[in-house]
This record gives structure tokens, sequence and C-alpha cells, in this order.
């Protein structure tokens, strides 16, 4: 009975009701878009390790932000002594690289820069690496050539999604900086997409474009027995404790410490909506609750208890919250798609995703938001006189 005189009552009052679950839809709405970016950070992230080949990862000191900066730390004089005790530790293949973001306010001159030893098997880094067109990577005569003035120091293959994203083509020549270019001779993929968005290229000219001749950003080690990998780490760091060595699972804590932080932030910006969704609930129930003080009256003077009268109101702000957490999540979904057609022109990755546990949440979160905010209108219509509520006109 409870629900069918619930339902009733909002349906009475249609405009009403469609604008307070429309400022419920927008909340959650929002509250889904910002949570969506961890989920899809979370997904992109651990589909990109599964394309990372190696098993151990060196940093100068603690891997953190830092250890990606324009300026590499690691002195590359770590690769030669790695090299050195390999067979003790079970090292088969020490590799030095060089990460260096060059951000631009055009996403398509945006590139990512992974400078790698000449010689290096790409299929140790990446999973299922594969040309597409073009070849890899091979020496250039002891003569640079020149483009435009600019001397091109090296060649480079480029990630399949940046070259379509930028449109570029095996032989145009990428412009690094104002004292070196490089020249693309192939396009590849790899399984996980870590490579879809990066511009491979010869250690040693991007080491000296960027005044850096010895120094790299991280050395990936490749291990005979993967799984000793966090036995070996904690060796290694005993025998170096000035660098910092992470297995695929320490990489995954790090970054997921990274996301939980950032999804504390947005939660935080999302409540602010949330809360004025709330308000707008409350409001609305006690505007319901004052407009039908009489009826209250009549009902419980025929038999009817306080704490039914409570627990209509409380479903009414409940059955409006869900509708509204409803309506919102298709709204969520529609700015997750958004989001991701953007990020992938600018990235070529999906950075958002709305996941079954996200959906539970919204709806767990706007019930919770609807019973709290039918906790005082109820109360209010629980405690109305009978003999004062039917005298009332």
């Amino acid at each position: 009975m409870i629900p069918q005189l619930a339902f009733a009552s909002l349906t009475k009052r249609p405009l009403r009701t469609a604008l307070t679950a429309l400022g419920i839809a927008v909340a959650v709405g929002s509250t889904v878009v910002f949570l969506s970016l961890g989920e899809g950070m979370r997904r992109a992230f651990n589909e990109g390790m599964a394309g990372l080949g190696p098993d151990i990862q060196v940093s100068y000191g603690a891997f953190d932000a830092t250890s990606l900066s324009s300026v590499p730390q690691l002195p590359q004089h770590y690769a030669t002594s790695l090299q050195e005790v390999a067979p003790e530790y079970g090292i088969s293949a020490v590799t030095p690289v060089l990460v260096y973001i060059r951000g631009s306010l055009a996403a398509a001159r945006a590139f990512v820069f992974y400078g790698v030893p000449i010689d290096v098997d790409l299929n140790r880094m990446y999973t299922d690496f594969a040309i597409v067109e073009g070849r890899e990577l091979g020496p250039r005569g002891s003569e640079p050539s020149a483009e435009g003035g600019v001397p091109v120091v090296g060649e480079a293959v480029v990630g399949e999604q940046t070259a379509e994203r930028s449109s570029i083509n095996v032989g145009d020549v990428l412009r690094f900086n104002p004292s070196a270019a490089f020249e693309v001779v192939g396009t590849a993929i790899a399984d996980g997409g870590l490579l879809d968005n990066a511009i491979i290229v010869p250690l040693e000219p991007l080491q000296a474009a960027l005044g850096a001749e010895d120094r790299v950003s991280f050395l990936t080690l490749e291990l005979e027995d993967p799984s000793a990998a966090s036995a070996t780490a904690e060796r290694l760091s005993q025998t170096y404790p000035e660098l910092g060595f992470q297995t695929r699972s320490d990489l995954s804590s790090v970054f997921e410490r990274a996301v939980r932080i950032s999804d504390v932030i947005r939660l935080g910006i999302s409540a602010i909506a949330l809360i004025v969704g709330g308000i707008a609930v409350a409001n609305t129930m006690l505007m319901s609750v004052f407009e039908r003080t009489r009826e209250f009256g009549v009902v419980r003077a025929v038999g009817a208890r306080p704490r039914f009268l409570m627990g209509l109101v409380l479903l009414e702000a409940l059955l409006l919250s869900l509708v509204g957490a409803l309506v919102g999540i298709g709204l969520g979904y529609l700015g997750v798609i958004a989001v991701n057609a953007a990020a992938y022109d600018v990235i070529g990755l999906d950075v958002a995703a709305l996941t079954p546990r996200l959906v539970g949440f919204a709806v767990a979160v706007a019930g919770g938001m609807g019973l709290l905010s039918g906790l005082l209108p109820a109360a209010r219509a629980a405690r109305v006189p009978i003999a004062v509520a039917v005298a009332r006109e």
C-alpha cells in the first residue's frame, strides 16, 4: 500500500518531481564522470602493464613522478655495473631507457619519445611487437643529413596511433628541437597499447639532443626466472641502496595509490553537487509535507500510526532519488563517451570507464542521499498533531 501511495504522491506534482529528479541526475552524472576517470586510468594502466616486457624497472631513488621528468636522473654507468653482476642475480638483459615527454597545446604535436639502444630487441620491451609499415631502427651513415637546416641525427619508429593522430608517414622527418630531427622509418604496434602513443628513437642521439649524454630515465631488467622478480629486487636494493627497484606489482601499487588520491579529490568535488541534490530533495519533501498536513491528519485520525507516515515520506524521497540516479547514470554514460572521444584525439587512449561497481556506487550514494534528505520531512510528518491537521484549511 505504501509504495502505491508514494508513487501517486510523486506523480501528482509532475513538474516539481521532474525538476528535483533532474537536479539529482546532474549531481549523480557529474559524480559518475569524475570517478570514471579513475576507473579508466586503472584499466589503461593494467592494459599497458600487460604489454610491458621487463621484469624489474630501475630508477634513481624511489620511483615517483619526477622519475620521468624532462631531465633524466639515472647515471648510465649503472647499466654497465648491473651487466657485470648479471650472472649473480639471474639477469639476462639490461636495457637503458630515456623517456622524454614533449607537451604541446596542439594534440597532434604532443609526443612521448622513448630512447633505447640501437641494437635492442624491442620484443623484450613490448609484448607482440610488430612493424606495421617500414622497418625497425638501424644505424645512420657517418654524415647526418639535414632537413630545413636541422640535422637528422637518427631514425624513429612511431606507434600506430600516434602516426594516425598526427598524420605521420614513413619517410617524414620529425623535428625534435632546433638542433636535432629524426627520420621516420617505420610504424609499429604492440599488445597492451603502451607503444601506440610512443616514438622510439636511438638512445645516444636523444641523449645528445637533450644534453644528457651520460644519463637515462630508468633501466629495465629481464630475468632468467621472472617469478623471482621480488626476491631479486630486494637483493639488488641491498647492493645498490641509492637506486629504486620496482617489479610490475610495485609499479601497480604506486599507480593505485596515486589513483586513489585522485579519486578522493574527485569525490570531494562531486560531493558539492551531491549535497545540492540532497538539499533539493529535502526541500521538495518538506513542501510536500506542508501541503499535505490536512491529509496526514485525516490518515492519522482513521488509525494510521506515525511510523506509517514516516515510512511513506521516506519512500517518496528514496524513489525520487533512485529515479534521478538512473537518469544520472545515463547522463554519466554520455559524459564518459564525450571525455573518451576528446582524450583519444589527444593521447589515443580511453581515459574514462563506466564499470559495474561505479554504477552500483552511484545508485547506493543516491539512495543514501534520498534517505538522509527525507529524514527531516518524514519526522515532521510523523509529529503532525491530529487535531491541528484536521482543523487546518
